[in-house]
């Protein structure tokens, strides 16, 4: 049961299928705000700022709900990775992740009567070695795109992964837990 109407500002299946597991009880929207803004900052700063940007662009249609945005980035060695725009661009991530441990970021941004809160969840991923058949088959089944980093953690990519760290849903991109207790915190769910 829910105290308040709850908006989550995003239209990702993936995330709105996670969010289903916190509360059946929400309506999805999109948020479109431009991301290029928030990619010249450190990585947990750009997704808690994109998070905020995309909860407050969508707060202006909803007044008296409860308002979650939320944004996933890859950090490797300083560097902040958001979706790839083309092959080249997933080939690079991709070359980049291989044989190494990244760092994934989900800022969450929530918007309520009865308060705010904004943060970053954090979960280190290791990938085994990727050769180059591996990289270009995984890039030919479309599947890097649209994600963080160029992969889906619980897709194809999953033959990939050789070790995780921290929450598994937060790299999907939706950190179930934390945001289920900040939610229940604010008043927005009952339980």
């Amino acid at each position: 049961m829910n105290g308040y109407k709850i908006i989550l500002a995003s239209e990702s299946p993936r995330r709105r299928e996670l969010f289903s597991l916190i509360t059946p009880d929400f309506t999805s929207v999109s948020s479109d705000v431009d991301e290029s803004e928030g990619h010249t900052l450190p990585a947990v700063d750009c997704c808690r700022t994109l998070a905020r940007l995309k909860c407050e662009t969508a707060a202006k249609s909803f007044d008296g709900c409860c308002i979650i945005g939320c944004d996933t980035v890859v950090e490797i060695n300083g560097l902040t990775l958001g979706k790839p725009r083309d092959d080249d661009d997933a080939r690079v991530m991709l070359k980049m992740l291989s044989g190494e441990t990244h760092t994934v970021y989900t800022g969450v941004h929530i918007i309520c009567p009865d308060g705010t809160v904004n943060f970053a969840e954090r979960t280190e991923v290791t990938f085994s070695e990727l050769n180059e058949t591996e990289i270009e088959s995984y890039i030919v089944s479309g599947e890097p795109f649209g994600k963080a980093g160029s992969y889906g953690i619980q897709g194809g990519a999953s033959k990939f992964i050789s070790g995780i760290s921290g929450d598994y849903f937060n790299v999907v991109g939706l950190p179930v837990s934390h945001i289920y207790r900040e939610l229940k915190r604010l008043g927005a769910i009952m339980a």
